[in-house]
């Protein structure tokens, strides 16, 4: 038995696609997208981000597809099969999900939080937000250490479940079923929002040309937003795309699974907007609502609309909670399979129930971490100058290591390698040029400029002022 096939491996091409692209579709897409459009003037970031997924994101997952299968191993045993001098990019890759989890893991059990609460909305139960204002409601949550603990625990404990049952008994079958389920929530929540009196504003706030963002320093400002954006949103620089490649079947066509999964991930992404921009709109409230878009205001939306309210709240925190999931499970399982190699590696068995099991121990008690400041609430301490520890883990991983993870890869991956994976079988490269200037040129400027927006964003350095 080799190694990947220790590890697991797709048992359909569909069921990897549905993997993929639920690692792909998360809070990234239903959390991360909306509220930074909303803060990046609308119709501007969209297209800087549509520009960055064909040049840039594109050409990132087919090589770290491609990276993954070629090597069958992790994220970290892919690039060190490279050349062992390439391990510290692969362990970019293998950090940055860990920290990633701590606070999504914690984001998670915030969603499954709302989703009850609707629940009791609809019977009239003392669990639900009732008559309380919404930012008040969210705000003695965020800042109830126990209750926000508890809620990540069993966020965490749901995630590890899947995860320990393998890549095709677990993985793969939660999200066959998943993801067709979460698009049809989002079309529902989408036929409400956009049907709402005064829904046009929001749906002119994301179409309608506006570049007045753009003055000053904005230009690269939003580029560093729609960058970050994507990294996070279609798992680029974080070790999923590479670990999910090595249990690919040499038969899978690499060249359209990194086609597919970007362009699902982005209708996600402009669907997601569809579901809570309009209805933002419609309801007189703030686009530029931050982070706390998807919690404060949406519910606001939902206790506004009478009866009704509780039954899309909970179709629509139910369908984040499921976006949640299929990422958090392949970040989980990312960490992980970088573990099981390097136990093989070892001569030891790999053991998947107790490697995964420990991982997630691990990231549980990063996520309480996280949960305990309360987003910044709760007057603890704070570190690299942020206001949350949401943020700081944020910056290390997203900000930093991602895009210069991805960057090192598009210099130093041989395109032969690429060549030779997506032409197996007898497959075509129909791409094979535009892939080769955009890994060579492309990919690389945009991303410098990216990193170098991301770290100006977060430290307000004024660089581009």
């Amino acid at each position: 038995m080799t190694q990947q096939q220790g590890k697991g491996q797709w048992a359909s091409n569909f069921g990897f696609l549905m993997a993929a692209i639920g690692s792909a579709v998360g809070l990234g897409n239903l959390w991360g997208f909306p509220y930074k459009m909303g803060i990046s003037g609308g119709f501007a970031f969209l297209i800087l981000y549509l520009i960055l997924v064909v040049l840039v994101g594109y050409v990132i997952c087919l090589g770290e597809l491609s990276l993954g299968r070629n090597s069958g191993k992790g994220v970290v045993g892919a690039y060190e099969a490279l050349s062992k001098k390439y391990a510290f990019i692969g362990w970019f890759g293998w950090i940055s999900p860990l920290l990633i989890l701590g606070f999504y893991c914690m984001l998670g059990g915030y969603c499954l939080k709302y989703a009850i609460a609707n629940i009791g909305d609809l019977f009239g139960a003392g669990f639900g937000v009732g008559s309380t204002d919404s930012g008040e409601f969210f705000g003695t949550f965020s800042t109830d250490m126990v209750q926000s603990s508890v809620y990540t625990i069993i966020f965490v404990a749901l995630t590890i479940f899947i995860v320990r049952g393998g890549v095709s008994s677990g993985i793969e079958k939660f999200t066959k079923v998943a993801m067709p389920a979460l698009f049809v929530c989002l079309l529902i929540v989408i036929a409400r929002s956009v049907t709402m009196p005064g829904a046009a504003a929001g749906l002119e706030f994301m179409f309608k040309p506006n570049w007045d963002v753009f003055q000053g320093a904005g230009f690269i400002n939003v580029l560093a937003a729609a960058g970050g954006q994507m990294f996070f949103s279609l798992s680029l620089g974080m070790g999923i795309t590479v670990t999910y490649g090595s249990y690919m079947t040499k038969d899978a066509s690499l060249e359209r699974s990194a086609l597919i999964i970007p362009l699902a991930d982005t209708i996600i992404a402009i669907m997601a907007g569809l579901a809570i921009m309009p209805a933002v709109f419609a309801s007189g409230l703030d686009p530029k609502g931050g982070p706390g878009l998807l919690f404060v205001t949406l519910q606001t939306v939902f206790s506004a609309m009478g009866g009704i309210g509780p039954i899309f709240g909970f179709i629509f925190y139910g369908l984040v909670f499921i976006a949640a999931i299929t990422s958090s499970i392949a970040l989980l399982e990312a960490v992980s399979s970088t573990v099981m190699d390097k136990r093989a590696e070892k001569g030891k068995p790999i053991d998947r129930k107790l490697v995964v099991t420990i991982m997630g121990i691990i990231v549980g008690l990063e996520g309480v971490f996280v949960a305990l400041d309360g987003l910044g609430g709760n007057g603890f301490p704070q570190i690299f100058g942020q206001s949350t520890w949401l943020d700081s883990f944020d910056l290390v991983s997203e900000g930093i290591l991602m895009p210069l993870g991805a960057c090192y890869m598009a210099i130093i991956l041989p395109t032969e390698l690429v060549d030779k994976e997506v032409t197996l079988n007898g497959n075509k490269f129909r791409t094979q040029k535009f892939f080769d200037f955009c890994i060579k040129f492309a990919a690389p400027l945009l991303m410098v400029l990216v990193l170098l927006g991301q770290i100006d964003t977060f430290f307000k350095m004024g660089i581009f002022s």
